[in-house]
């Protein structure tokens, strides 16, 4: 029967898909070359024999005619009747023949482990540079245990960068909190690599008191293709203008248009809050053009702590009399001070 595959891999030959992965998994990665720097040659022969047995035990047509016909039979010395859809060459000379030519051992076992040489790259052999990752006992001999099953330990593929939307909140809206439903459509692969376009709702919980360019992220809901971690979708707040109210910080500003006259003797202020309340401020002192009323806490809600809310702050725009007649100039100059 020429070459044992079974005994090469040390299992039997019941050995399920499962048991050929790990025993070549151990295997190769004891006897790797680049591990074996004093027996290179050994180890270099064993290295392809324990590649060309899982090759051939992990393929079910390569696998049958092995059973049947030995390594002779599958490197094409006995022509077997029916390889069960094996490739099949004509010769010029004689019937059918079942070739096998084993693939490169290396190929192998980088689509394996996702690298074709991790201990050192001795011998100019291009693996990683630098020390083993076996020299500091950072797997242990059991390396190949750290993995998944067959799962590669190469790097991670990229990820998409992600995707701003704008999302433009009213002030009441920010004051309040809200939840905002949002439609996106998106391509998702299948099982089989295709992409198919999906519509999907996504839902946002504002919270009291966030602020323009605070970032909600969903992770990897951009479109998927081959190969690249899907981007983020990232949302970022912003706020509408609004038709009373700027903010400053925590702070809510409002301008209120009063004449000279209120300016000088008082007036009451009314306001309407961002969650419907009617405010009712007197105010009793001079105005002056830069003065400005503090109403506290009855501003924006504090995003860490929304009980707690920044100040009201009104500031004025006096109205001043484009022209005084000259009977209102006397009166005004005896009733203000000098």
């Amino acid at each position: 029967m020429g070459v044992d595959y079974y005994k090469i891999l040390n299992v039997d030959k019941n050995a399920k898909d499962e048991d050929l992965k790990k025993a070549y998994r151990k295997l190769a990665m004891k006897w790797h070359p680049d591990k074996n720097p004093n027996n290179n040659k050994e180890a270099e022969a064993k290295f392809k024999q324990i590649s060309e047995a899982y090759e051939v035990l992990s393929d079910p047509q390569k696998r049958a005619v092995y059973d049947q016909y030995g390594e002779e039979g599958l490197k094409g010395q006995v022509p077997p009747p029916d390889a069960g859809g094996a490739t099949f060459f004509q010769t010029g000379d004689g019937p059918n023949v079942f070739r096998f030519n084993p693939r490169n051992a290396n190929d192998i076992f980088s689509e394996f482990f996702g690298f074709s040489s991790p201990f050192g790259g001795m011998g100019g052999g291009g693996g990683m540079r630098g020390s083993s990752i076996f020299s500091g006992g950072m797997f242990g001999d059991d390396m190949f245990s750290s993995f998944g099953d067959g799962r590669p330990m190469s790097s991670a593929p990229p990820k998409a960068s992600p995707i701003e939307i704008s999302l433009p909140c009213s002030l009441e809206e920010l004051y309040k909190g809200t939840t905002k439903k949002m439609k996106i459509s998106r391509e998702i692969a299948d099982a089989s690599g295709k992409t198919l376009p999906v519509q999907e709702i996504l839902t946002i919980d504002i919270k009291p008191g966030w602020k323009k360019g605070t970032k909600i992220t969903f992770p990897e809901k951009g479109n998927e293709q081959p190969n690249v971690i899907p981007a983020d979708l990232v949302f970022v707040i912003d706020e509408k203008p609004h038709i009373v109210f700027t903010r400053e910080g925590n702070d809510l500003v409002v301008t209120q248009k009063i004449s000279l006259a209120e300016a000088l003797t008082g007036c009451t202020v009314h306001i309407t809050t961002l969650d419907g309340r009617n405010l009712t401020i007197p105010i009793n002192n001079v105005i002056h053009p830069n003065y400005e009323e503090i109403v506290p806490k009855e501003g924006m809600p504090m995003p860490k702590d929304p009980l707690k809310k920044g100040n009201l702050r009104i500031k004025f725009n006096i109205k001043f009399p484009t022209r005084l007649t000259a009977e209102q100039k006397p009166g005004i100059k005896k009733l203000l001070p000098s």
